[in-house]
């Protein structure tokens, strides 16, 4: 540096860091589960101090529940695609596909959701957040098949979708090797193929 030159620190977005932050957060808990979530080895898979962290989140509830609510904000990024598609058929396979862990992301995502669930009974801020999250599943698969099935078997439907769309996912995190981008596409392909309903009309969806 040239003498009688000011040094400025260089600009950070707030929001760009926190993402950041989160997604680091959710590949510790991927890779080591809750306890690797703390705020000095996040700080350290970033490559800073702990301020890093302490500067965005006091403690660690404070860290996780951010990555709980990232959770929650992709279901309203979903549900707003979702009313863009006006055939019903299509819809489904949309939001179904949202499902899978067909990439390196969703994966690691939902192998972080996994780690978690073993812990709800003692971290009250996972409970919390579990309770609010599968009626946020839910109402995107009901938003996925309400136009297909009467109403009457709309909570079965969406009950029997739910099943499916979680035990694909956990037999990804069980055998990734396995359940390859392709072959779960092929999966859901073949789900949707057994799935026999049809697009109703309104007079039929009430029943």
């Amino acid at each position: 540096m040239q003498f009688g030159e000011v040094s400025v620190p260089r600009y950070v977005d707030p929001q760009e860091r926190v993402r950041d932050i989160v997604a680091a957060s959710l590949q510790a808990l991927s890779e080591g589960g809750l306890a690797e979530l703390t705020l000095r080895k996040i700080a350290q898979r970033m490559g800073g101090s702990i301020t890093l962290i302490t500067h965005y989140f006091a403690n660690r509830e404070a860290l996780l529940g951010a990555v709980l609510e990232h959770a929650l904000a992709d279901v309203d990024v979903v549900l707003e695609e979702l009313e863009q598609i006006a055939d019903p058929r299509e819809r489904l396979r949309v939001a179904l596909e949202w499902f899978l862990p067909d990439t390196e992301e969703a994966l690691t995502q939902e192998r972080a959701r996994v780690a978690l669930l073993t812990h709800q009974g003692a971290e009250p801020v996972i409970r919390r957040h579990l309770q609010r999250m599968e009626p946020a599943m839910r109402s995107v698969l009901a938003r996925a098949v309400e136009e297909l099935v009467p109403a009457e078997e709309l909570d079965d439907t969406v009950d029997m979708v739910r099943v499916w769309v979680s035990g694909i996912a956990l037999s990804v995190v069980e055998h990734p090797e396995i359940w390859t981008p392709e072959r779960q596409l092929a999966a859901l392909q073949r789900f949707l193929k057994l799935l026999s309903f049809g697009a109703l009309s309104a007079g039929e969806r009430a029943g």
